[in-house]
């Protein structure tokens, strides 16, 4: 067990699962990772049954150990580790753990009601809010977004957007002035956090004021940065969001030919949406356009798909159909 190396400890553990679990882990890693452990599970000797159950064992007690953290942070895991096992063993086994797995900053506050951590942050520098905000769960930081007085709130997330990279030593200051004791899940490498996707993450589950109030200020602020948000806040294949209704006012909009070419690529589910929503006949008619397209360039599709979500969001400014979102307790009328 000691000689292995983690990838003949990740084939041996995968051969040990079968094909069918194996499988649903790969779904979960890179091209590059994969390609890597199919490499050493394919150059896999015989195993001897007592490396198998130890690959076994150690494999049950980081998953044990990782629910410990999960449930009651670094501290916790370790002391019930050393009650269960003794302090040697469980020192070990969270060694073991703190090296493979990174875990995120701020892992307390994410187990904390989200009221309560607007009232420990609401004054704070707007710089501090957005970094606190983009290592919370989305549904969390769009509660507290949501809560912020509305002069800070486009400040918060502008700075979000643009955040990459924040220095471990910044983010022990802030977990410092926070009084939370965070210092030994940190590493020392620079965590990423932030960025386009996080603000996006964000404004989807806020409540509809909030992200258009954010939107307007961010386009007279930056333009181009409010543009690159909308782009994401509402992909091609979101369709599948929309009612019927909705998506029978949206055909009656676009051009034909672009809804075939946007068409080219997408799942069934998003395709069988679309042709639900047609008459027979133009449903029929649609399928022969898309096999008559051929070979299409990806960016071309991309272009005509993107051409479809600006008019969707056009109808939606208009109030003419509504986009669902998680975060929303709407009422129509």
């Amino acid at each position: 067990m000691a000689n292995l190396t983690g990838k003949e400890k990740a084939a041996i553990l995968l051969v040990s699962l079968g094909p069918d679990a194996s499988a649903e882990v790969f779904k979960h890693l890179n091209d590059d990772e994969i390609e890597d452990l199919t490499l050493e599970i394919a150059n896999l000797d015989k195993v001897p049954a007592d490396v198998k159950d130890g690959v076994l064992d150690e494999f049950h007690q980081m998953c044990v150990a990782y629910d410990y953290i999960s449930h009651g942070g670094m501290d916790y895991a370790r002391e019930v580790l050393e009650k269960a096992l003794g302090q040697n063993k469980a020192n070990d086994i969270i060694d073991r753990l703190t090296a493979s797995l990174q875990v995120r900053p701020f892992d307390q506050l994410r187990k904390t009601d989200p009221s309560q951590i607007l009232n420990f942050i609401q004054n704070e520098h707007p710089q501090t809010i957005a970094l606190v905000l983009a290592y919370l769960a989305p549904q969390q930081a769009a509660i507290i977004m949501s809560s912020l007085p509305y002069e800070k709130q486009t400040e918060v997330a502008k700075r979000i957007a643009i955040m990459e990279r924040t220095s471990p030593d910044v983010i022990k200051e802030v977990e410092r002035v926070l009084e939370q004791k965070l210092s030994s899940l940190m590493t020392n490498e620079y965590t990423v956090a932030g960025g386009i996707d996080t603000i996006v993450d964000i404004l989807n589950l806020a409540d509809r004021a909030t992200e258009k109030k954010i939107l307007e200020d961010l386009d007279e602020q930056n333009p181009e940065l409010a543009e690159d948000i909308r782009q994401k806040m509402f992909v091609f294949e979101d369709i599948i969001l929309l009612t019927d209704r909705d998506i029978q006012i949206l055909l009656r909009q676009i051009d034909t030919d672009d809804l075939a070419l946007a068409l080219k690529t997408v799942s069934d589910e998003v395709a069988e949406k679309i042709f639900n929503n047609q008459s027979k006949r133009a449903a029929e008619m649609l399928k022969e356009d898309i096999e008559y397209l051929g070979p299409v360039r990806i960016s071309d599709v991309e272009e005509a798909q993107q051409k479809i979500v600006g008019q969707i969001r056009k109808l939606e400014e208009a109030g003419e159909i509504i986009i669902n979102r998680g975060g929303e307790d709407e009422v129509v009328v």
